[in-house]
């Protein structure tokens, strides 16, 4: 087992590693007075041992890490679909699979899978993404096999009805009405998107277009089942207490049989680049008060320049101390709040700046101080403090048992080992990512936001209360 050598400031953030056992956090008053003094700690490597990784013949990967320290296991399984492979005038069907996949297949009942899970005491999930979507359950040990049934029976023989098709449409279209028509700023929220965007596959938001959805017929939708609901096409991760050998004999029991599906078309996901600012205005019959996005489009996950992007998002906006807030909210006092968001998609990302301004200013006023404060990491970049400050934080995510993408939780584990082998085929690089993440210097900051933050390459959605568009009408 190797180790990785991390330079480390005692600044803000008390964090003990589990990996190590040693206490990172505040400096002490003797440390203070030496300035930012840099002291050396080590994270053991691999973050993730894995025990065993191989490949069906049906083309499912499947990655095992054994830890014995508690009776539990975690599932996870990726598969590599989301929005992106819609077909335009389709949209919304890898959404409304995250549904489908719990409706029944052969030897289960419509939702018996949560009846399953959570009769044994365990947890289970969903989530669809713009590049993937992804399942996963937490169970007692003994009870992995029931996960690995109910797995591979829906991936086998999903029951693709026009009952439940209907009845998963009603669903899905009472879920957009709760977190987003009814939502104030998510509407503009997916506007900015689409308007950002070039790329019809990356514009289009997850959820997709009720049109497109009620356009479509049973055969549309198995077929896109099909093409990406296939072993081919999927990678299973499993972290917990388990014997690995027993653990395989089991996932070629459920799923060696499971038919190999054809190799899926990959859409053209490339984006030009932007010339000119988009702008656009809306009104919001949801929003109590003026608000506007700014949209840059931004790296793709693991790109060069993906490391410092998101370390630039900490510095600007994580928490009271963060740039931004310290600047709109509790300087100039213009703003009741602000936000930053980096979403990492293996395609064209965006970076966005959402802002919610106090009645009195305006959005162009404000929204040259956001610039304002870019600019300012264009010429005179970031400290050192906040840089490492930054890294403490991203390393806390990953260590720190409040966290959600803990390592110290085996279903943080199984979902990172899942993506990272699903996605770039291999789950050992979370240790190459914290070692890049590591070595961000402030001169790469200052790079990133020249390159990104253009006044060209703006998209600004305006968002202004219906009532208040109204009385000025």
């Amino acid at each position: 087992m190797t180790k990785l050598k991390i330079k480390c400031s005692l600044l803000a953030l008390a964090l003990t590693c589990p990996m190590t056992g040693q206490l990172f956090g505040p400096m002490l008053p003797a440390q203070a007075a030496e300035g930012n003094k840099q002291v050396d700690f080590q994270i053991k490597k691999p973050l993730i041992p894995v025990t065993k990784d191989f490949t069906l013949s049906n083309g499912l990967r499947v990655v095992l890490s054994e830890d014995h320290s508690v009776p539990v296991t975690s599932l996870a399984i990726v598969y590599d679909v989301g929005a992106k492979d819609e077909e335009k005038g389709r949209s919304g069907f890898a959404h409304f699979f995250e549904h489908m996949m719990f409706q029944g297949s052969d030897n289960v009942g419509k939702v018996e899978h949560f009846k399953f899970i959570e009769g044994v005491g365990g947890s289970l999930n969903a989530s669809t993404h713009a590049d993937f979507t992804n399942y996963f359950e937490k169970v007692p040990s003994n009870q992995l096999e029931v996960c690995l049934w109910l797995e591979s029976d829906r991936m086998r023989s999903l029951k693709v009805t026009p009952d439940n098709f209907n009845n998963q449409l009603e669903t899905v279209k009472e879920e957009k009405r709760l977190r987003i028509d009814n939502q104030p700023y998510a509407p503009s929220n997916i506007r900015v998107e689409e308007l950002a965007f070039d790329n019809w596959s990356n514009g289009h938001p997850v959820i997709g277009y009720f049109e497109d959805l009620e356009a479509s017929s049973v055969k549309d939708v198995k077929q896109f089942f099909d093409t990406y609901y296939t072993p081919n096409n999927a990678t299973m991760a499993i972290v917990g207490d388990f014997n690995s050998e027993d653990v395989t004999k089991l996932v070629n029991k459920y799923f060696a049989t499971i038919p190999r599906g054809t190799t899926a078309t990959r859409r053209d996901l490339r984006e030009p680049t932007q010339t000119k600012a988009k702008y656009e205005k809306m009104t919001d019959a949801q929003a109590q008060m003026p608000a506007f996005w700014m949209s840059w489009k931004a790296p793709a996950r693991r790109d060069d320049d993906f490391y410092a992007m998101n370390l630039l998002q900490t510095i600007l906006s994580t928490g009271e101390s963060s740039r931004l807030y310290q600047r709109m909210v509790k300087g100039d006092q213009v703003a009741l709040r602000v936000e930053v968001a980096y979403e990492e998609r293996r395609g064209p990302s965006a970076f966005e700046t959402f802002v919610v301004y106090k009645p009195g200013s305006t959005s162009e006023k404000v929204r040259d101080i956001v610039m304002a404060e870019l600019d300012k990491v264009k010429t005179t970049g970031v400290s050192d403090e906040e840089l490492q400050k930054a890294k403490n934080q991203l390393l806390r995510g990953i260590f720190s048992s409040s966290s959600y993408t803990s390592l110290q939780k085996s279903l943080s584990r199984a979902e990172m080992l899942a993506e990272y082998t699903s996605f770039f085929k291999d789950p050992a690089l979370i240790d190459v990512d914290v070692e890049k993440y590591m070595k961000v210097s402030t001169d790469d900051i200052k790079k990133l936001a020249n390159k990104i933050f253009t006044r060209e390459g703006v998209t600004v959605v305006d968002v202004v209360p219906k009532d208040k568009e109204a009385k000025k009408g």
